[in-house]
């Protein structure tokens, strides 16, 4: 990667819905067992971080979720932590909680959260999101989590900027040297759409030195080309059994998708 560490394979555990979302059927308890061995799978396939989010939680609330949300994505995050002590671990509170995502990680020891609008304003299905990088920095620095890694997005899928269009590479330098993000995602139109590579490049060329990575419609054959193009990617979808997201991992798939990331990781070097 940018920073020196090497190409990044990041899997997604998509939680189902949690207690207190419209859709909720299981325990916190069954949805925490049900995490663990997606995280297991994928540190057995050789995965570098785990993201948990609360994907099946929509309707999502554009800013803070409730605190039932919170704590049951601590529970979830804390069962993963201590079941896989040597796997990283990641956040995202949908649709675009930081300081929630801040606070559980800085309880569960995680080593990132993901923001989808850190910086500026987007529509979406859950109306103007605006991006609230000032309170999540200074909350970062009184919960004493310097440690905790902010990845953002830059023209987060789902969403189509405020006024006129924005210009990712613009907005990529503004959330590294404004908004202090540390690492930045690049996604597709939705969950599970291919990213355009060309704009890919654009991003990385617009922040050298920060991580830039691929964060949906990451495929096993799309892996080549991606990894000449970004620091590593996010997988979600192409983990599942029918390749859509949400669901438990499929241990097969994430094993196979783990093998082809490290060879394309090996060409790319």
């Amino acid at each position: 990667m940018s920073d020196g560490a090497g190409p990044r394979l990041v899997g997604v555990v998509h939680l189902p819905p949690l207690p207190g979302s419209p859709r909720a059927r299981a325990s916190c308890i069954e949805i925490a067992r049900g995490a663990v061995e997606d995280a297991r799978a994928l540190a057995a396939a050789g995965f570098h971080l785990v993201l948990v989010e609360n994907y099946g939680d929509a309707p999502f609330f554009a800013g803070a979720v409730p605190a039932v949300t919170v704590s049951a994505m601590t529970a979830c995050a804390l069962a993963v932590r201590e079941a896989c002590p040597d796997l990283p671990l990641g956040v995202n509170v949908l649709r675009n909680d930081a300081e929630a995502a801040l606070s559980i990680a800085a309880v569960v020891g995680a080593a990132c959260i993901r923001v989808n609008v850190l910086a500026g304003a987007r529509v979406t299905d859950q109306g103007i999101i605006q991006g609230r990088a000032a309170e999540a920095l200074r909350l970062r620095r009184t919960l004493g989590a310097g440690g905790v890694a902010i990845w953002a997005d830059v023209d987060v899928k789902h969403s189509t900027p405020v006024g006129l269009a924005g210009d990712p590479a613009r907005d990529a330098e503004d959330l590294v040297h404004r908004a202090i993000a540390d690492a930045v995602l690049v996604t597709g139109e939705g969950t599970g759409k291919a990213v355009d590579e060309a704009k890919v490049r654009r991003v990385r060329d617009a922040v050298p030195g920060t991580p830039v990575l691929v964060a949906s419609g990451a495929t096993v054959e799309a892996l080549p080309s991606l990894l000449r193009v970004a620091d590593g990617v996010i997988v979600g979808s192409a983990l599942r059994a029918n390749g859509l997201a949400g669901g438990p991992v499929d241990a097969r798939r994430a094993a196979q998708f783990a093998e082809a990331f490290a060879q394309a990781a090996h060409s790319s070097a």
